[in-house]
C-alpha cells in the first residue's frame, strides 16, 4: 500500500489550499477528487466574489485577512502555473441599505472595529455613482406570479456603502489549479478521477487508510473531509456524525448569465449586492452581467442527492433575471437561458464548519455555502495549523485553538467554526453568510 501523512478528499480551491499548506508543513499530501482536474466542481461554477463584509466580527475578520492572499496571489504561490494565474480584479462593491440588512450599521460597525474602509453613499451620491439604476424600493423580494411583482412599494433606497476591498476573481477553476502546481512544488500529490469509497481505522477507532473506487487501498492517519456537496455522504462514512451540532446538505443554485446592458453599465463595473430585491451581480466574461441569487424566504430551496440532480435551468433563472430587471434599466433579458448550475454544501446557519471531529484522524472542512470562496487561501492555513496542533495533543474541543490572521495583526477562534456550536442567530442565513 501508499502511504501518505494526510488525505484531503476534494481538490477545489479550498481542498488544494489546504493540500498545499499541509505539504508545505513537510506532510506527505494526497488530494483525491472523483473531477478530472482541480476546480472542477462547484469552485468551477463559484461567482468568485472577493469581499470583507459578512455579518459578524469573525467572518469579516477571515474575509479581511483572505483578502490579502489574493491582493498578493503570485507572492503566495511561489510557484509557476503552465495556465497562468487567476486574476483579481478589484473593482471594489455596492451594498445597498435596506431595512433588511439593517441599513449595514452592523457591518460598517465590523469594518471599523477591523479598519477596512468603506464609503458611505446617500440617495445622491449612489444616483451618481449608478445613473442606470432604479432607486424605488421593491421590499419584500417576491415571484413574478406574486401581487405587485416589479411594482414600486413606496420610497426610495436610503443609499448605499462602496468597499473598495472587494472584486472578483475571473476564472475560479484556475485559482484552484495554481494552488494545485504550488501545492506540487511542496511535495502535494493530486489523484483524480477516483472517489473515496471507504474509510479505514484502526483498532482503537483512529483513522487508518482509504480505499478508492478502484480497489486500490492507501495508509494514512489523517483524512481531510473537503469533499463539497458530498461532505454529508463523507461524514456518514467516516462515522463522523455522532456529536455533531451543525449538519451540511446539497443545495441547487442557479446563476443567471444576461447581456451587459448597454445603456451607462460599465463592463468593468462593481460588485453589487441589494437585498431589497434580493440579487447580487458582478461583470462576467463575454459581455454579460452575472446576477445570483441571496435566497429570499420566498423562494422554494431545492435539497438535493449530489449524485443524482437535475442540471438544467428552472423558472429560478427567469425570476433572477426578472428581479435584477427592477433595479437596472434597459436589461435585456434573452429567451435563451444562460448561466451556471451548481451546488452549494450548506451547513445549518450558512457558517462553515473548520473542525476536527469525534474520529481521531478525521478533519472537516465543509458547509462553505457559496460564501467561502475568498476565504479557501486563509482556511487552508488555518486548517493545517488546527491539524497540526491537535496531532501534537491539543484538546481543541476544551481549549479551541487560537489561528494568528497575519495579515490584519489579530488572531481568530477556529471554535467559532466548530461542529458542536449551536446555530449563530448573527448569520445572514443565505449565501451572503
Amino acid at each position: 500500500m501508499k502511504t501518505y501523512d494526510a488525505i484531503v478528499i476534494g481538490a477545489g480551491v479550498i481542498g488544494a489550499a489546504i493540500g498545499l499548506e499541509l505539504a508545505r508543513k513537510g506532510m506527505k499530501t494526497l488530494n483525491v477528487d472523483m473531477a478530472p482536474a482541480a476546480g472542477y466542481g462547484s469552485t468551477a461554477g463559484s461567482c468568485a466574489i472577493i469581499r470583507t463584509h459578512y455579518s459578524t466580527l469573525e467572518g469579516s475578520a477571515f474575509a479581511y485577512e483572505g483578502f490579502h492572499y489574493w491582493k498578493a496571489w503570485p507572492d503566495y504561490l511561489a510557484a509557476a502555473d503552465e495556465r497562468g494565474l487567476a486574476e483579481f480584479r478589484q473593482t471594489g462593491c455596492i451594498v445597498m441599505k435596506t431595512e433588511a440588512n439593517g441599513y449595514l450599521a452592523n457591518v460598517k460597525a465590523h469594518m471599523d472595529a477591523l479598519g477596512v474602509p468603506y464609503e458611505d453613499l446617500d440617495t445622491a451620491a449612489l444616483e451618481r455613482k449608478a445613473p442606470y439604476y432604479d432607486l424605488h424600493l421593491f421590499h419584500p423580494p417576491k415571484r413574478p406570479e406574486d401581487e405587485g411583482f416589479g411594482e414600486p412599494t413606496g420610497g426610495e433606497l436610503a443609499g448605499a456603502v462602496y468597499f473598495p476591498y472587494a472584486g472578483y476573481i475571473t476564472d475560479p477553476q484556475l485559482s484552484a489549479h495554481n494552488l494545485q502546481r504550488a501545492a506540487e512544488a511542496a511535495g502535494g500529490v493530486f489523484l483524480f478521477n477516483r472517489r473515496v469509497v471507504e474509510i479505514g481505522k484502526d483498532d482503537t477507532g483512529r483513522i487508518a487508510g482509504v480505499t478508492l473506487d478502484d480497489g486500490e487501498r492507501i495508509a494514512t492517519r489523517i483524512v481531510v473531509n473537503v469533499a463539497g456537496p458530498h461532505s454529508y455522504k463523507v461524514n456518514d462514512m467516516a462515522g463522523a456524525t455522532a456529536d455533531m451540532k451543525i449538519g451540511t446538505r446539497a443545495l441547487k443554485q442557479e446563476v443567471v448569465h444576461v447581456p451587459m446592458p448597454v445603456d451607462g453599465y460599465d463592463a468593468d463595473g462593481m460588485v453589487t449586492s441589494d437585498s431589497d430585491i434580493a440579487c447580487y451581480t458582478r461583470p462576467e466574461k463575454g459581455g454579460f452581467l452575472l446576477v445570483g441569487s441571496e435566497d429570499p424566504p420566498c423562494d422554494p430551496r431545492e435539497w438535493v442527492d449530489p449524485d443524482d440532480w437535475d442540471r438544467n435551468f428552472s423558472e429560478q433563472w427567469r425570476v433572477q433575471a426578472l428581479r435584477a430587471a427592477q433595479r437596472i434599466r434597459n436589461l435585456g433579458i434573452p429567451s435563451q437561458m444562460k448561466g451556471v448550475t451548481e451546488l452549494y454544501d450548506v451547513t445549518d446557519d450558512w457558517i462553515p464548519i473548520y473542525d476536527r471531529s469525534c474520529v481521531p484522524g478525521y478533519y472537516m472542512a465543509i458547509g462553505s455555502s457559496g460564501n467561502q470562496f475568498k476565504n479557501a487561501p486563509v482556511a487552508g492555513a488555518m486548517m493545517a495549523d488546527l491539524i497540526e496542533k491537535v496531532e501534537a495533543g491539543h484538546d481543541h474541543d476544551a481549549d479551541p485553538v487560537a489561528f494568528p490572521l497575519t495579515h490584519i495583526g489579530r488572531s481568530t477562534n477556529v471554535g467559532f467554526y466548530s461542529r458542536l456550536r449551536t446555530i449563530n442567530p448573527e448569520s445572514s442565513f443565505s449565501v451572503l453568510g
